[in-house]
């Protein structure tokens, strides 16, 4: 409730009595709209020019000297007297302006001094009562132009307290249509309810944008979703969120990372304006506690998606209260809580059973016992990740896959889980016989037992990815491969254990179902490895051996010939030893179908290449040449090759092009939206400038 105006007329300045009096009038009934809009562009011309009114000056005979406002201030009930017959708007009369000191009485004299200004007077809780009797949002957008103050006040109103205009006989009956009206605005504005989006970065984010914002968005419904990345530097308080809240009723997503001060009481403003939010993400934000997630669970029935990032003030009580409270939570993910443990992920798993479907845990301080109730409870679960959980062991994930509660589980990602071994994977791929995705990253107790266990297993398993998982080496692969017929997509990432084999063997699988395949930084994978790769591979289209020093020509020559279908993405990032040989050969094969081909730090790469890329590919919209040793001849040919229709060129750190070739880049055509010229000491800055120039819709990074 607001408080009651308390006025003691004897303070009241000479300028605002006026004001006081319009007041009055609006709070007891006898006011209206037109009343209103003259009061706020009076205000709007008082605050914009402070004029001292000379004492002499025709005036009306109740407030010069000896009149009865004057004499006698304290009598309030000459303020009080109006009647509905009473017009109390009086033309304005001129009055020259001096810089005289003010005489009240004759010989009576007061130190000049500069008259406060009377929109700075007026309480507020008195235009707080004016402002809300607005007639509609534009004369509230108009005067929110008057001053922050009044902004901020505006901002401050909630959609209940608006006061609704009685209507008059005239404006119940129906107005004639307007034939010469474009009706096309009304019908956007309708569309957009609910459904405008604001993203604010860093210093953007502060209470008098928020503010502006609402205000602004509030005549079409609000907005939809609010995204504010903020910095340590952010001065975004509960004031601002608050604007939003009262404001946007249809807001059903707020971000908020990094936001240090924002507390509960903002987060209680949103919950109670905001019903239908549906995505609350928080990050960073430490002065959020238990205390404003109970408030959202409570009030916001629809929630759906939850992220809570790096929130130390937020614990298991919240989260226990987000599971009873959301029927409808589908997404939940949680990082580097400290407060957080078993009792919360525990409640809140068991609570949201019936529909939640996505899981993510990230370095939480929980043991084997959440585990086992995600495996029991986990019912929905399509995609779980496990990041980081350092308390957890050989019988959490044990026991999570053998209570068969994961059936519908399609991905599964485990990161820096050291206790994962070879009988927990067997047991996850038991449990899980739908399973589509498995992800693992530096678990260094997996090794070729578990990976074949688990291919015999999981046969419907599509994509695997294993990076830093030393102990794998290519026996386990070859295992992995002959085991499983649905295998499309294989990365192996810094798996030290993978190295060429002694001997080939007896049987090698058939992989025809395998479209993507990536070794990326296993310094024992060379020739001889990818040459058996190119034997039992012949459905493959993207293909990365970024960081493989030791291939070759000849190893890839294999490769290459084997496809069937023809390459679409190639990465040889890194392989230092390909010569413009091995491109040709790539590009006359598959140049109907490559559109990626990275050539980044392959310095044996020329000009030749680019020639035969520039004939032979014809959809080619993607092309790294960084740290080539290419010249402006290339480059020329390949930028003026009719048929290209390059998105992307990379150029970086290629010595050899010079300013010469500006005029040839400049002709690249209306499908490219990259370039990179960057350490291309020989380009110079005005070289760059007219390319930006000629290339305006590009984006260049020199």
């Amino acid at each position: 409730m607001r408080s009651a105006v308390s006025l003691d007329p004897a303070s009241l300045s000479f300028s605002s009595i006026g004001y006081i009096s319009l007041l009055l009038v609006v709070v007891i009934g006898f006011g209206s709209s037109e009343l209103l809009l003259l009061l706020s562009q009076h205000a709007w011309r008082r605050s914009s020019t402070a004029e001292v009114i000379h004492p002499f000056a025709p005036c009306s005979d109740d407030i010069c000297p000896g009149g009865p406002l004057f004499s006698n201030l304290v009598d309030s009930s000459l303020l009080l007297s109006l009647t509905r017959n009473v017009d109390v708007y009086c033309p304005p009369r001129k009055r020259p302006r001096v810089t005289a000191p003010l005489i009240f009485r004759a010989g009576e004299k007061i130190a000049d001094e500069k008259l406060q200004r009377s929109i700075d007077t007026l309480p507020e809780e008195c235009l707080f009562e004016i402002l809300r009797r607005l007639p509609g949002d534009k004369e509230r957008s108009n005067s929110a132009c008057v001053s922050k103050r009044w902004l901020m006040l505006l901002s401050s109103i909630r959609s209940s307290e608006i006061a609704q205009k009685k209507p008059s006989v005239e404006s119940v009956k129906k107005p004639v249509p307007d034939l010469n009206k474009d009706c096309a605005l009304d019908e956007h504005e309708s569309e957009n309810n609910g459904y405008l989006t604001r993203r604010l970065d860093a210093e953007e984010a502060t209470d008098i944008r928020l503010a502006s914002i609402a205000l602004g968005t509030y005549s079409r419904g609000g907005l939809g979703k609010l995204f504010v990345r903020g910095s340590n530097s952010t001065r975004l308080t509960d004031v601002g969120l608050s604007a939003i809240a009262h404001a946007c009723p249809s807001l059903h997503v707020l971000s908020m990372w990094k936001v240090p001060l924002i507390t509960d009481a903002g987060l209680s403003e949103i919950a109670d304006g905001c019903p239908l939010l549906e995505r609350l993400d928080l990050c960073q934000c430490p002065l959020i506690s238990d205390k404003g997630l109970m408030a959202v669970a409570q009030k916001c029935p629809n929630l759906m998606s939850l992220t809570i990032d790096s929130c130390s003030s937020i614990g298991n009580e919240g989260l226990q209260v987000i599971g009873r409270c959301c029927p409808k939570l589908k997404s939940v993910s949680i990082k580097d809580c400290l407060h957080v443990g078993d009792r919360g992920i525990a409640s809140l798993v068991s609570s949201a059973s019936s529909s939640l479907e996505r899981l993510k845990l990230h370095t939480l301080n929980i043991s084997d016992i959440s585990l086992a109730v995600i495996g029991n409870y986990g019912k929905n679960v399509i995609e779980l990740s496990l990041i980081g959980l350092q308390n957890v062991g050989e019988k959490g994930f044990w026991v999570m896959g053998n209570t068969l509660g994961l059936q519908k589980l399609r991905s599964i990602t485990i990161t820096c889980c050291g206790k994962l071994t070879d009988r927990g994977l067997e047991a996850i791929a038991k449990g899980s016989p739908f399973l589509k995705h498995l992800s693992v990253h530096k678990c260094y107790y997996l090794s070729d037992d578990g990976l074949k266990a688990f291919a015999e297993t999981a046969r419907a398993l599509e994509s695997l990815h294993l990076e830093d998982c030393n102990r794998i080496t290519l026996m386990g692969v070859t295992a992995l491969l002959a085991c499983n017929s649905e295998l499309k997509s294989l990365a192996l990432v810094r798996c030290l254990g993978l190295k060429d084999l002694a001997f080939s063997p007896t049987r090698l699988p058939s992989c025809v179902s395998l479209t993507s395949l990536t070794i990326r930084d296993c310094p024992g994978v060379t020739g001889a490895s990818l040459q058996v790769v190119g034997r039992i591979c012949s459905q493959l289209q993207k293909i990365d051996l970024s960081g493989q020093a030791g291939v070759t020509d000849a190893s890839l020559i294999q490769l290459i010939g084997s496809s069937e279908v023809g390459f679409v993405e190639v990465n040889l990032c890194g392989c230092v030893d390909l010569t413009d040989d091995l491109v040709t050969l790539l590009v006359k094969a598959h140049g109907s179908t490559l559109k990626m081909l990275n050539l980044n730090g392959c310095k044996k790469i020329t000009d030749r290449s680019l020639l035969a890329v520039a004939d032979s590919c014809s959809m080619l919209d993607d092309l790294d040449l960084s740290c080539c040793s290419v010249s402006d001849y290339g480059v020329a040919v390949l930028a003026s090759a009719r048929q290209l229709n390059l998105h992307v060129l990379s150029l970086s750190s290629c010595s050899k092009v010079t300013q010469k070739i500006v005029p040839f880049l400049g002709n690249l055509g209306k499908s490219m939206v990259g370039l990179n010229l960057q350490n291309c000491s020989l380009i110079s800055t005005h070289g760059i400038v007219l390319l930006e120039e000629k290339l305006w819709w590009c984006d260049i990074i020199s």
